[in-house]
């Protein structure tokens, strides 16, 4: 498929994170032309409002953006992002042969045994970015599979209306909604986890978690951190999960100092998360020319259902705009919070959290404690 609509990046691989961040929003901005733009509530972030003209065959298909820009919301699914790998998963996924085909497909993709690192370990093979990553989008989709097949599983994937994901989950998000294929998603997935681990291993970075806290408490803390390092150890909130728990990332002398000063601002405590680098910041920056290039080769169509966007925590339909969206997300703050709260108020009653763990649950109970998740493992 090929697009009347092309989107031109700026190398900034010479700046600072946090600068190479802000050059690449600016040139972003300049390189669209002829379009009205709306800003977007992370930071200064810019998404063109458009109609592509996309040609598909030997049809010209018009595709707004702004499709389901006010869909309603009743059935969810919740898909899980890094960290909620854990050995034995995909054990249950063969007891169900669709679910089971799916390891047999990864295997061909990713040229090696995913099941058996999955089931086997080490953990600590399992817990490294390119391996994650891949084991969760097969999970999440394996579940998927586990479920259809359970009494009134069909019925209930037929009635999701709505559907998002953590980071990671996004693309699995994706995925089921058939904005690409099983395989490209993997290709993607894979790709995706690479290009994150190189980039987290050009710069000492990390994420440590604040609990206790709220959003704004949690940047004041940052600022703070901030006036004692370099530029190039500058932090953010780079995870906004829930009132109480966010996520911040930069460079380690950034996360130490966050760590020494947590106390100071009633943060109940800090917690370490075990991830390869600096995610959903600048320092994933040499990632995104990478993921470009894949998403520019990659077959997107338009999702059948809503698929909320971690960037924006607004369901996109234009697939130009998705391939910038998940070019996009490896340095964009996650808007998870906004994205559960939104759905919430459009009349959400019942979601499925497809994949292993529970973090995700236990997430959307902390936003709301009346809200109704339910766990489909594989």
């Amino acid at each position: 498929m090929s697009s009347s609509v092309a989107f031109a990046f700026t190398s900034v691989s010479n700046k600072s994170p946090f600068e190479a961040r802000e050059s690449f929003r600016r040139s972003e901005h300049s390189n669209f032309r002829n379009v009205s733009c709306r800003s977007l509530r992370p930071g200064n972030i810019q998404i063109p409002r458009v109609y592509t003209s996309a040609s598909v065959g030997s049809e010209a298909v018009l595709v707004d953006d702004a499709l389901w820009k006010d869909y309603t919301a009743s059935t969810a699914f919740f898909f899980p992002g890094q960290g909620a790998q854990t050995l034995g998963m995909g054990l249950e996924a063969q007891k169900v042969p669709a679910a089971a085909e799916l390891y047999r497909r990864a295997n061909h993709i990713l040229g090696y045994d995913l099941l058996d690192i999955c089931i086997n370990g080490p953990k600590e093979k399992l817990d490294s970015t390119v391996i994650s990553q891949p084991a969760i989008y097969v999970a999440s989709l394996a579940a998927v599979e586990v479920l259809r097949i359970r009494d009134g599983g069909k019925q209930i994937i037929d009635s999701v209306d709505v559907t998002c994901g953590l980071s990671l989950g996004e693309y699995s998000a994706l995925a089921f909604a058939g904005a690409f294929s099983f395989e490209d998603g993997l290709k993607l997935v894979k790709l995706r986890g690479e290009a994150m681990q190189e980039a987290a291993d050009a710069a000492q970075s990390g994420m440590v978690s604040i609990i206790g806290l709220d959003s704004d408490k949690v940047r004041q803390l940052c600022d703070a951190a901030n006036e004692d390092v370099d530029e190039s150890d500058k932090v953010q909130i780079a995870n906004f999960l829930c009132n109480g728990n966010y996520a911040v990332s930069g460079g380690l002398k950034g996360i130490e100092a966050v760590e020494s000063k947590a106390k100071s601002f009633k943060a109940r405590m800090t917690v370490r998360l075990a991830v390869a680098g600096a995610f959903h910041t600048g320092f994933m920056e040499p990632a995104v020319l990478k993921l470009e290039a894949a998403l520019s080769s990659t077959a997107i169509r338009t999702p059948r259902i809503p698929v909320i966007s971690n960037v924006d925590a607004e369901p996109h339909a234009n697939p130009e705009i998705l391939r910038k969206i998940l070019a996009r997300q490896v340095t964009s703050p996650v808007q998870w919070e906004g994205t559960v709260k939104t759905m919430l108020a459009k009349g959400l009653k019942k979601g499925y959290e497809l994949g292993p763990g529970k973090v995700i649950a236990g997430i959307v109970k902390r936003i709301d404690k009346s809200s109704d998740v339910e766990n489909i493992g594989a």
